[in-house]
């Protein structure tokens, strides 16, 4: 659930100031956000895994069998193929950064619908995982 809250709260803060950003000045605030994204989902995938794989809560039988599950994982594969672009980017503003050398900031804007994008399909990981959670559309084989 921490995750969760870091992770959305995260991911928002930072389109928002991809949106704002006019400045290098402002890229240390941008920095700190991307990074509370990515400790976020590293925390997603390790509880995750240990969810479905190390016989904590229902097990992988439960989790591989449910179609719910699987909507689930395309979404995360859906954030992680967004996730590409700003990666990338932010990797290159931070060597620039280091390196005394301008940063471009021109693609911010595009980072920016990028980011509120990854928000909306995390907040719809949210509901797929409370519906597997619960049952939901699950086979009564």
């Amino acid at each position: 659930m921490i995750a969760l809250a870091i992770g959305l709260g995260a991911i928002y803060t930072r389109a928002r100031l991809f949106r704002r950003l006019d400045s290098a000045d402002q890229l240390p605030g941008l920095f700190l956000a991307d990074n509370l994204w990515g400790l976020s989902a590293v925390l997603w995938l390790v509880t995750g895994l240990l969810r479905a794989f190390a016989g904590l809560e229902k097990g992988s039988e439960y989790y591989l069998g449910h179609p719910l599950f699987w909507a689930k994982m395309g979404c995360f594969l859906a954030v992680v193929l967004l996730e590409l672009r700003p990666m990338v980017t932010l990797v290159r503003w931070r060597l620039k950064r280091r390196r005394g050398e301008p940063v471009d900031l021109v693609p911010a804007r595009g980072l920016s619908r990028i980011s509120y994008a990854e928000a909306a399909i995390v907040f719809v990981m949210v509901f797929l995982a409370t519906a597997i959670a619960r049952g939901l559309f699950q086979s009564a084989g």
